[in-house]
């Protein structure tokens, strides 16, 4: 399932954390938007279930939002813009 249009996004850095569990995906995700500009677009890959609900709340807290997702199964993928 596909949020949002993602095809016309164009990321400014690609995260993919397969493999990692809670809580890395979401530490490294935030580590990585700590020093991006404000409206660049992080591409973040992720295996870990609980990222479906992690990474939306990051970026709640962060005041960044979430352009996209994409569940692919066993892997999502998010587009997150810095704010």
């Amino acid at each position: 399932m596909t949020t949002g249009k993602t095809s016309d996004l164009v990321p400014s850095a690609t995260l993919d954390t397969s493999g990692l569990v809670c809580p890395l995906p979401v530490y490294k995700a935030a580590l990585l938007l700590r020093g991006m500009e404000s409206g660049e677009i992080l591409e973040l890959i992720c295996t870990d279930p609980g990222s479906l609900a992690d990474i939306p709340a990051l970026a709640r807290q962060r005041g960044d939002r979430i352009l996209g997702t994409d569940d692919r199964g066993s892997t999502q993928v998010f587009w997150i813009e810095r704010g």
